[in-house]
């Protein structure tokens, strides 16, 4: 499903970072179609009254995995997704123009479905042999690279699981 909010990464840019992040539209709510349209620029500002604060935003992620494990992929990972926002990952800043940005279908405080973490590692698998600069230690939440700022994926969701960040 395209996004129009994605850009060409700068040249010379190489991906070398995958943030997870969290999302539910509206806060808490599963399965709806609420996040795509969010990604696509046609959600409903009068669909709920969450929806009129963030309608206007121009956001938009690589992949999307619902509860089910369902993969949802909006922005191709060779363009710059506009996912991360103000961020900084080892002094280095502006992370969308060198990572890929996998939206998990949940909030910080409920439990990710086992699906889920199927899909998650089965993609960055997938994402590490297409992009060999991504190291096992460049796994990493949206709240690690904009502390302060973001909480995603939130503490419910278990690292122990992400296969890719145990050492090599």
């Amino acid at each position: 499903m395209p996004s129009p909010n994605c850009n060409p990464r700068p040249e010379g840019a190489v991906t070398e970072l995958v943030v997870v992040h969290g999302i539910s539209l509206p806060p808490g709510n599963y399965g709806g179609p609420e996040i795509e349209a969010l990604f696509t620029n046609t959600l409903d500002p009068d669909g709920h009254p969450y929806f009129a604060e963030i309608a206007g935003l121009e956001v938009s992620a690589h992949f999307l995995i619902r509860r089910t494990g369902e993969v949802v992929q909006f922005v191709s990972t060779d363009a710059r997704a506009w996912h991360a926002g103000v961020s900084c990952w080892q002094g280095r800043e502006q992370c969308n123009d060198f990572s890929i940005g996998i939206e998990l279908e949940g909030c910080d405080d409920e439990a990710y479905a086992d699906p889920q973490y199927d899909t998650l590692n089965q993609l960055v698998r997938c994402l590490r042999n297409q992009y060999p600069g991504i190291q096992h230690d460049a796994i990493v939440g949206h709240s690690d690279i904009a502390p302060g700022r973001k909480t995603d994926p939130g503490p419910a969701f278990e690292w122990s699981r992400v296969l890719a960040r145990q050492s090599q």
